[in-house]
Order: C-alpha cells, then structure tokens, then sequence
C-alpha cells in the first residue's frame, strides 16, 4: 500500500505552490547582479545546486544512491575546456561537447552500474569514478595534475561576451532554471511516477510490467548528463578544469549538499548546494578546519533535520495544515 500512496502524482495544489515558490526563486536570482552580492558565489552555487539536483533525481526519486557522480562533472569540464582552448570550439559547442560526453560516460557505467543494487552499486560508482580519476590523471590532455588553464570564455551564439561577468551570470542562471524544470518535469512526468514506485517497491513494479532496469538506466544516463551539462557550465565560472572535480571527495561533496537541502524534494538540493558553497567561501580563512566544521554541521543536520533543511519545512507545513 506504500508503494501506491507515495507514488500517486502531486495534487494540483502543490505543483501550484512549487510554481510560485519557483517563480519567487528565479525573481531573486535574476536581481543578484543588482544587488551587489559577490556573482562568482552565487555563480558557482547555481552550478553545484544543477549538479545536487541531478544526484537528487537519481537518489531521491530512483532510491540509486551512487558516490560516483563527480565523474560526470568533472569529464564534461575536461571535454569542454579541451574543446575551447585547443579545438577552438564556440561556447555553445563546448557546452554541448561537454554534456555529451557525460551523457555518453553515463550509458557506458550506467549499463556496469545498474546490474547491482544498494551498496553494491554505490561501490561500483565509486570504483569507476576512481578508474577514472587516475586515467585523468595519466591522460596528456588534461594535464595532470595541472589541469586546463586560461580556458578563453568566448562569445555565445556569437552575440553574448562570456567574459563580461553580468552576462555569464546571466547565461549560468538560465542554464540552470532550465536544468531544474527538466528534472521537475521529469519528476512529475509518468515516468517519475514509475521511478518512484521502483523506488517504494521494485518487486511491485515488475510483477505490474515494468522493466525496471531500462527505467533506472534512463534515470541514471539523464542524471548523469545533467550533472555534465553543470560541469561545462562551471567551466567558464571557473576558467579551468581540474583533478578536483573527479576526486571522490567531490561525490562526497554532492551528498552532503543533497542531504543538508533535503533528499527526494524539489527544491532542497539548491538550498544544500548554497549552504555547502557558502560555507567554502566565507569560512576559507580556517584552513583545513572548514572540512570538520562541514562534517559537525552534517552530524548536527542528521541528528536534528533528518528530512533537511526543506524537508523538515515542508514536513512542518503539512503538519500544520
């Protein structure tokens, strides 16, 4: 009976109040700039938000909990930064070489991955994600341990100036709004329903017909081209592509942030990711101890907001009603 309850569509009234509670967050993104609020933050916060929010699809609506996906970060960023500073590739062709190429790393550990469940395959997410760290790290065109640098931001379509930081701003945000309403929509499409009910009860969604290894594939291919889609985007935030987006601490990284929001809703891994990012920006003057500071502000969340920070909202919310 539990598998039926939590996957029935949302009502009517909450697809509404996610609506405007989107229309309210796309408004004050949009007034950043305005606002004199540092853009590379809030930058890079929106690139690591897609990116939790791609994992949360993944986690929190297909129950596949994968510490790999800092793979698909980080071999976009090196597809798109080898494509621009070496091929001379434009922007929109970067971006795209980038997504493709996670997407492509997707299908191939996807089709390894998804014949495992549980901690059997979080533990081949990792190992893959480890392969290929050090086949980046021995790779030429990633330089090493040096990584890409000077990567030139370039004109978008030819008409928008990427190394105006007004205009990449913009450009990241709207990469990202149109990352998110794919993974919403996706969420409440027939096949989020389905990848919800594989979630509750597998065993229930195959003896109704379904093939629940062809659903968790897709989810897992379009999790981790998203999560791609969000590595190229960095790039020009960050104007390199390095060994630290494929380091396992990246994907540990992606988790907390997923956690902290609240995992399996929609709008906790952007709350996460800003909180997650805030912290490395502001707290950077303690050195190495902004790790245990990150890991006392986890042990605290888990103890005390179990459903995350949105999680315990929402949860609240209903509560209250």
């Amino acid at each position: 009976m539990t598998a039926i309850t939590d996957s029935l569509p949302a009502p009517p009234r909450a697809i509404r109040d996610e609506m405007i509670v989107f229309a309210v967050m796309a408004t004050a993104l949009m007034i950043v700039p305005l606002t004199g609020i540092y853009p590379f933050f809030v930058m890079q916060a929106l690139c690591f938000a897609l990116l939790a929010c791609a994992f949360n699809l993944l986690i929190g609506y297909g129950g596949l909990l994968s510490f790999g996906h800092a793979m698909f970060l980080g071999t976009a960023g090196y597809f798109t930064a080898h494509g621009l500073k070496v091929w001379g590739l434009s922007p929109e062709l970067g971006i795209l070489m980038g997504t493709a190429g996670a997407a492509g790393l997707g299908v191939i550990t996807g089709a390894v991955a998804i014949r495992r469940q549980g901690i059997y395959f979080a533990m081949i997410t990792l190992a893959l994600s480890q392969l290929l760290y050090f086949v980046y790290l021995q790779t030429p065109f990633t330089h090493g341990e040096d990584g890409i640098q000077g990567i030139p931001p370039g004109y978008l379509f030819g008409i928008f100036d990427l190394a105006k930081p007004t205009v990449l701003y913009y450009v990241v945000l709207v990469g990202f709004l149109g990352g998110f309403l794919l993974i919403y929509r996706t969420i409440n499409s027939p096949f989020g329903e389905v990848l919800k009910s594989i979630r509750e009860n597998e065993p229930r969604a195959i003896s109704l017909g379904y093939k629940t290894d062809q659903y968790k594939l897709l989810a897992y291919i379009l999790s981790g081209t998203l999560a791609g889609f969000a590595g190229s985007l960095k790039v020009f935030v960050a104007q390199n592509a390095s060994l630290t987006d494929v380091h396992w601490t990246m994907s540990g990284e992606i988790v907390l942030m997923t956690l902290v929001g609240g995992l399996g809703t929609v709008f906790g891994p952007v709350v996460g990711a800003f909180v997650i990012i805030a912290m490395q920006q502001y707290l950077a003057g303690f050195g190495q101890w902004v790790t245990v500071i990150q890991g006392v502000i986890f042990v605290l969340c888990v103890l005390t907001f179990r459903r995350g920070v949105i999680g315990e909202i929402a949860h609240y919310l209903r509560r209250s009603l």
